[in-house]
């Protein structure tokens, strides 16, 4: 969730089931909903960085299995505010703990135990705010040079870190970024490696919106940059880290199976957004929230109204000639099914509505969907046993 202002009007040991052709209708089945609000239209080496896509040749021919209720498994509990989530090569999950500043390794049987305190981060949860430990990444590289990045809040800016995995733990933390805005909402936080190896990193305008239109700014934008946080080549603006800007505050990165870069993004009072992104171009905040007849905006590729949204995490997954992007829905106390047709949206299918919450964080790994809930951040009554990781099995 995130704050809004106003704006003038301008602008996934369960039981098998069935085959993979049947996966559609099972999911829809779980949440047996539909949404009145219509679909607006305007890569990789990632087992381990398991945030954005799945091959193909990953996905088994049967379909997401879960338990007799269909509902998906929990596989932990009691964590506090999940975030930044990535899966180990050697079968933990990492999961990382806004509030808290930590990091918690979950083993396969559920079990939890932390494994690193991030020291200097300057979390304001307590005041309802959105700063803290924020997302996580593995380096392209993991399994010889053992990286874990990280995004955090310091006393007065964000910044990237990263630390390397002994097996057991987190050792110190090396900055390898640092001087993005922070405030007590909208900070962005999204971090992933994409196909090209480069470090993508979402920001939000730290509630100055004016930072958003300023290519000057690491306000507003999605951040490309190589592993060592160096302007990465090819980047649209000379000796720049700016990947695309016009942004108000974006939470979630995932790259579709042809490569191509998505981002979802929370609007103000009107609409949230899914956008497809492009190297230079202007998203339109705070000038336009939502679609617009701008000719130097890129409209996103659907919206939502902001109470049926919230979207921060997104993974992508394809299915024989489909592709599909699951988006947690924080306000909307939901999980967004978008089935993607090359560079438009398809159709939108709300999953699990108000079941568990509001839904942070979205993985497709090890041929399962995973997501977190987020319900001890404060802008909800949390469920027992919240916050929780729940996985919807592909076997």
């Amino acid at each position: 969730m995130t704050a809004r202002r106003r704006l003038p009007r301008n602008p996934v040991a369960p039981r098998r089931l069935c085959y993979l052709a049947a996966a559609t209708a099972m999911i829809l089945a779980v949440s047996g909903q539909s949404d009145a609000e219509p679909a607006k239209d305007g890569g990789s080496g990632f087992a381990a960085r398991a945030l954005a896509v799945v091959p193909l040749s990953a996905i088994s021919n049967r379909a997401l299995a879960t338990d007799k209720a269909r509902r998906p498994v929990v596989v932990t509990r009691g964590l506090r505010v999940p975030w930044g989530l990535v899966f180990l090569p050697a079968g933990g999950i990492l999961v990382g703990q806004r509030d808290a500043a930590s990091i918690v390794l979950v083993h396969p049987d559920g079990a939890k135990h932390v494994v690193k305190v991030v020291k200097g981060v300057d979390s304001n949860g307590a005041r309802g705010g959105e700063a803290g430990l924020l997302g996580l990444a593995l380096s392209p590289h993991f399994s010889t040079d053992h990286w874990v990045y990280a995004y955090m809040s310091a006393a007065h800016d964000n910044r990237v870190v990263r630390m390397r995995w002994s097996g057991h733990s987190l050792g110190r933390k090396h900055v390898v970024f640092r001087g993005i805005p922070r405030s007590l909402h909208h900070n962005g936080g999204r971090i992933a490696f994409g196909p090209d190896g480069m470090l993508y990193v979402t920001t939000g305008d730290a509630e100055a919106s004016s930072r958003a239109q300023n290519t000057h700014s690491l306000g507003g934008k999605i951040l490309r940059m190589t592993p060592r946080g160096r302007p990465a080549r090819g980047n649209p603006f000379a000796h720049s880290v700016v990947y695309s800007y016009g942004h108000r505050n974006v939470e979630g990165l995932a790259w579709d199976p042809a490569g191509r870069l998505w981002a979802t993004e929370f609007g103000d009072h009107a609409y949230d957004e899914l956008n497809l992104i492009r190297p230079g171009h202007d998203y339109g905040w705070p000038v336009v929230e939502g679609r617009s007849q701008h000719p130097g905006f890129t409209n996103p590729k659907t919206v939502w109204r902001t109470q049926n949204a919230g979207p921060s995490g997104i993974a992508i997954e394809r299915r024989h000639a489909r592709t599909f992007a699951f988006i947690g829905a924080l306000t909307g106390q939901r999980l967004w099914r978008v089935a993607l047709d090359g560079t438009r949206v398809d159709a939108r299918k709300p999953l699990f509505r108000s079941t568990y919450g509001r839904i942070r964080t979205t993985a497709v790994a090890r041929g399962a969907l995973w997501f977190t809930t987020s319900n001890t951040d404060g802008r909800a009554t949390p469920h027992p046993g919240d916050d929780k990781l729940l996985r919807l099995g592909l076997p």
